[in-house]
């Protein structure tokens, strides 16, 4: 049974998914490599399992979801003080770096 907190859908996402409540400072393990978390979570919410780049994608369930505002480390919560919505003009867009 996989009672990891994280929800990894396809081999391509940068994030996971929270299925359950964490809290600051708690470690939670992906792919082999222990993360610890910079903020509490609620359940839904994405944790980025991956280094991204200010202006790479966040790829969530195998699609780009957005572009990352400023750098994200494993472990950082993925939500709109750091993500752009490449789908929502109000949410600004970044341009990918090359």
């Amino acid at each position: 049974m996989n009672d990891s907190p994280l929800l990894h859908i396809s081999p391509r996402d940068n994030v996971c998914v929270v299925t359950r409540e964490l809290q600051a400072g708690e470690e939670v393990t992906f792919d082999g490599r222990a993360m610890r978390l910079t903020t509490d979570l609620d359940v839904g919410h994405k944790i980025a399992v991956l280094a991204i780049r200010q202006g790479d994608k966040v790829v969530k369930y195998g699609a780009p979801i957005g572009s990352a505002t400023q750098p994200i480390f494993p472990g950082d919560h993925v939500h709109s003080h750091n993500l752009a919505s490449d789908y929502l003009p109000s949410a600004g867009r970044v341009e990918p770096k090359a």
